[in-house]
């Protein structure tokens, strides 16, 4: 079983999104641990890139400030092969197809695989273009995570059947961002997506408050959390780990009630 298959295994998922290097990658590394000590079950991992074209203007700007700080990726991937030392739960990259391509896909792969990175997951990786990278990933043991839209529609169950680790259900068209409120038909896309994968699903953009996190994770397997993350980071800085754990606990604690 994948790593991140196990994340699933003890009820409701909830999995917060961190920007590596914001503001800078020893905050991250409290942040990290944080959230894993207050009941975290995956970790998404940013690795900042200059033109995040999934992100709201909140993430975008963290990618800024990491950027600005000087982080690279090969930074991120000693933050995370130090994270490992203690962090036991399952981490995923969330970055651009540009990122992992300019690296060199394989020795990207292969330090994913060094580090203990147990997923990637690329928003602007079109469907039909994923073999590019979900070939070299498999050999490094690298699960290609694979996002369902809204407007994925009749491709839905095309997509499910090839998933590996996770699908990321995207609640909402447009940029990650905090919503007042989710109207997509997320128990539809779930169903189609049970008919045709044992792989878990969770619910990512929009979130933000406990009671949207447990209506998400009952119609899923879980949340996933950045934006109202990325605002506690802006809040209060290299101070933001305890404010991120408690957030961490408070919906954790939302989504297991589900």
């Amino acid at each position: 079983m994948s790593n991140i298959r196990a994340a699933f295994e003890n009820g409701k998922a909830f999995i917060p999104f961190i920007t590596c290097g914001d503001p800078d990658l020893e905050t991250t590394a409290k942040v990290v641990r944080a959230a894993a000590e207050n009941g975290a079950d995956l970790i998404e991992l940013g690795i900042p890139f200059s033109d995040p074209t999934a992100e709201g203007p909140v993430i975008q700007g963290a990618n800024i400030r990491a950027l600005a700080g000087g982080v690279t990726t090969d930074k991120v991937f000693e933050l995370v092969k130090e994270l490992r030392r203690d962090v036991k739960i399952p981490f995923v990259f969330m970055t651009y197809a540009n990122v992992v391509f300019s690296y060199d896909a394989e020795r990207f792969m292969a330090r994913c695989c060094e580090c203990g990175v147990d997923g990637i997951i690329l928003p602007d990786l079109p469907f039909e273009e994923k073999e590019e990278f979900s070939a070299v990933a498999r050999q490094y043991g690298v699960d290609l995570i694979s996002l369902i839209a809204p407007t994925s529609e009749n491709r839905i169950a095309m997509i499910a059947r090839e998933a590996e680790g996770f699908i990321y259900i995207v609640s909402s068209l447009g940029v990650t961002g905090v919503r007042s409120e989710i109207t997509t038909n997320i128990g539809d896309i779930v169903k189609v997506i049970r008919e045709n994968t044992k792989v878990p699903c969770a619910v990512g953009f929009g979130i933000s408050k406990p009671e949207q996190a447990q209506k998400m994770a009952a119609l899923s397997d879980g949340a996933i959390v950045g934006s109202a993350i990325i605002r506690i980071l802006e809040k209060y800085g290299k101070d933001a780990a305890p404010y991120v754990g408690e957030y961490v606990r408070e919906m954790k604690e939302a989504v297991a009630k589900s």
